[in-house]
């Protein structure tokens, strides 16, 4: 196929060739993956800048996206891609086989910094680097380690900081290892925020200070593009609806008794939460329609959620629904109830994929942690359910943009179940509160770019 570039990716790409460490934080949909892969073809063909090029992505990223782009496109057929996948076995042919860009799936990532083979990448691309906004995990600290080794670092994501601001610091520490953040989270923490909620001296969590925001987004506009697609693209309206459910008069009060007590006894098992956190999921169990026991059988609670899905279906007139679930109970009960349907189970299978995008799967299930990065979906369908609502921002986004992307000729319907007075209520509003931060953190960054340089498309 022609690759025609839009002048957004024309200009992203130029960005990327110029500056050797670049942080995209690219809404989904517009393209990044050609965009990076046609600039990595001139840094390797034209400007002999770049020699062995490594991807690290998700798992379903990796095994088909890059491989996949690189196929598509005229300008990028002749380039050779290698995914590192599979046993150690498969993992080392495919490392030691001629290509000019290897592809890793990110839990691979310690495995190859430790492997015996040497470090020979001198250009790497992290594909949905939020991934890596943790610097206690072990693939952060494992890039880490090599990172001096690498001459150019390209960040890709479209959610850089889906829990604030403090997400950013691993991230940007691989890019330019602590020069605009500094060079540890400790030093960047102290600088920019303070103690939140404490008991003693453990802190629970950390506030920005009036005007971090700014400095942070002052700090790092430099190797930082951000745009957003329905700034550059026409795409159908996301269009979020919370559909609220009253439980009856005895469920409510079993859920607050629950909520109180944080033990339940049913058919002589024990429901029990023995911490904040553990309640909180106990919590959305129950508003899911059943909770697990200690010996991790489940009890049903309701069908509330259930009845209120049979409500959105039969309204779709035989549309196709996307249904996004939480708990395997719910899977179990969602199956049963919908029967009739066919309902088909989802987690980026390629044939299943196909079928969806020519209409033929009338209810789709899926968890949306297993299909949140690189599948296109919007061919199926455009109305989604979120059964179970998320508390991760990220996974929020990601999954919603399966369908709301560019390709998608309609205004997506997103169906979010709340049941009143309940725990679904707060998890959405922090998934907002979340988003809120986000948005205003990369808002600054276009406002920067602006002002400070006659390239409009940067904003």
């Amino acid at each position: 196929m022609q690759y025609n570039p839009h002048t957004y990716q024309t200009r992203l790409k130029d960005f990327i060739i110029e500056n050797r460490y670049a942080f995209l934080t690219v809404d989904m949909g517009l393209g990044k993956t050609v965009t990076t892969l046609t600039a990595i073809r001139e840094l390797l063909e034209d400007y002999l800048e770049a020699e062995r090029v490594l991807v690290i992505a998700p798992k379903s990223v990796a095994e088909n996206t890059w491989t996949s782009e690189c196929a598509k496109w005229d300008h990028l057929a002749h380039l050779r891609v290698s995914v590192v996948m599979g046993d150690e076995r498969h993992r080392i042919k495919a490392l030691t086989t001629p290509a000019d860009i290897y592809v890793i799936n990110r839990d691979n990532v310690q495995w190859l910094v430790n492997s015996q083979m040497g470090w020979p990448f001198d250009t790497v691309i992290i594909d949905e680097s939020s991934s890596f906004k943790n610097p206690q995990a072990r693939r952060f600290k494992a890039l880490r380690k090599v990172r001096p080794h690498i001459r150019r670092m390209i960040l890709l994501t479209g959610t850089p900081s889906p829990n604030g601001h403090m997400d950013l610091w691993a991230q940007l520490w691989l890019l330019d290892m602590g020069q605009r953040l500094g060079r540890t989270l400790t030093s960047y923490r102290t600088k920019y925020f303070k103690p939140g909620r404490s008991n003693g001296h453990v802190v629970y969590d950390w506030i920005l200070r009036p005007g971090a925001g700014d400095e942070i987004s002052e700090k790092i506009q430099d190797i930082t593009v951000s745009m957003k697609a329905e700034d550059w693209l026409e795409v159908p309206d996301l269009i979020e609806t919370n559909i609220r459910i009253a439980l009856s008069p005895s469920e409510s009060r079993a859920y607050k008794e629950f909520e109180r007590d944080q033990l339940l006894t049913l058919e002589g098992k024990d429901i029990e939460a023995v911490t904040a956190a553990a309640l909180a999921n106990k919590l959305l169990q129950f508003t899911g329609g059943a909770m697990y026991d200690t010996e991790h059988g489940w009890h049903v609670m309701n069908d509330a959620k259930l009845r209120a899905l049979e409500d959105i279906i039969e309204t779709a007139n035989e549309e196709p629904v996307l249904v996004f679930y939480q708990f395997k109970h719910e899977l179990s009960r969602l199956l049963e109830r919908f029967k009739a349907l066919q309902p088909v189970t989802f987690s980026g299978e390629p044939e299943t994929l196909r079928e969806w995008n020519e209409g033929k799967i009338r209810l789709l299930l899926c968890q949306p942690a297993s299909v949140q990065y690189g599948l296109n979906m919007q061919n199926g369908g455009h109305i989604l359910v979120w059964y179970t609502p998320t508390w991760n921002l990220e996974q929020y986004q990601q999954a919603n943009a399966r369908l709301h992307r560019q390709g998608q000729e309609r205004p997506v319907l997103c169906y979010r179940l709340i049941c009143e007075g309940t725990i679904d209520n707060r998890v959405i509003d922090a998934i907002s509160a979340k988003d809120t931060a986000q948005e205003s953190l990369l808002a600054i960054i276009r406002r920067m770019h602006a002002e400070n340089s006659n390239k409009t498309w940067r904003h």
